[in-house]
């Protein structure tokens, strides 16, 4: 479903998904919450989607959450924890789960919880001008929407203190060194790159692709011996996918695979 907010553009094998509120830095209202759910929704349902773009329109990716949809009465004392489990909590579970690959370019500033956000895409570009910032400190806030979770394994956990604690950005650049993201790009080429990068993996096995997401999910809580009986488990069921037996058989015929990504 297309919606102001949110634009959709279908290319062959994936999609861009698009937040478009520029004029308050792409920051997150209800109305986006919804639209941008109903959009990876789609996507997911969609068999010949088989990878996923996510970024911001104008001069942002994602401000956070936009603070004037919160209006207090005086004297009230706000429930943010609501706020969290109704959106930000199930948007972040949903582009773990999805099944393909999900592309995050991000086009410019990337703070709060659009910061990670962007850090819960499976692989992250980003324009040499962009900067992540855990902004939550400076408001008397935890960083949400997996923020204390992803930092401390991307970047280390001496870094991530810092980083939530001092509220202070990081550049793309300073984000590559750090393993915080996997690229960073001039901005004049960011979306085609990430176009390339999807295209790529609309050609890919996107059944073995989304089984590696789940594998490398999984190693973050599991010991040695569960994380081979799961390899073990998830390998029995790629083997059984067409898209193994085309890869075998185009290695042996010396020729490209043909994937079609479907069981």
């Amino acid at each position: 479903m297309e919606n102001d907010v949110i634009l959709i553009e279908r290319r062959d094998g994936y999609r861009v998904v698009t937040l478009n509120r520029p004029d308050r830095l792409n920051s997150f209202n209800e109305t986006m919450h919804e639209a941008l759910m109903n959009a990876l929704l789609d996507a997911e349902a969609d068999t010949d989607c088989r990878a996923l773009v996510l970024t911001g329109a104008g001069r942002g990716f994602c401000a956070g959450q936009d603070l004037s949809d919160r209006v207090f009465s005086p004297g009230q004392v706000p429930d943010l924890s609501s706020t969290i489990e109704r959106f930000y909590n199930p948007l972040v579970r949903k582009l773990r789960a999805l099944q393909m690959p999900v592309i995050g370019a991000v086009n410019g500033v990337a703070a709060g919880a659009g910061a990670n956000i962007a850090l819960a895409c499976d692989i992250v570009i980003a324009s040499r001008s962009a900067k992540f910032i855990q902004a939550f400190a400076k408001l008397g806030l935890v960083p949400d929407s997996g923020g204390t979770w992803f930092l401390p394994r991307l970047v280390g956990p001496a870094r991530a203190r810092a980083l939530a604690l001092l509220a202070e950005p990081v550049t793309a650049e300073q984000a590559e060194a750090w393993g915080m993201i996997w690229k960073c790009v001039d901005d004049a080429v960011l979306i085609d790159e990430a176009h390339r990068l999807a295209a790529h993996f609309a050609t890919q096995p996107t059944i073995g692709l989304g089984f590696i997401k789940q594998a490398l999910d999984a190693s973050e809580t599991n010991d040695l011996d569960r994380q081979l009986d799961l390899e073990r488990d998830l390998q029995g069921r790629a083997g059984r996918t067409p898209d193994y037996l085309e890869g075998v058989t185009a290695f042996f015929e010396k020729r490209q695979p043909k994937f079609s990504g479907r069981n």
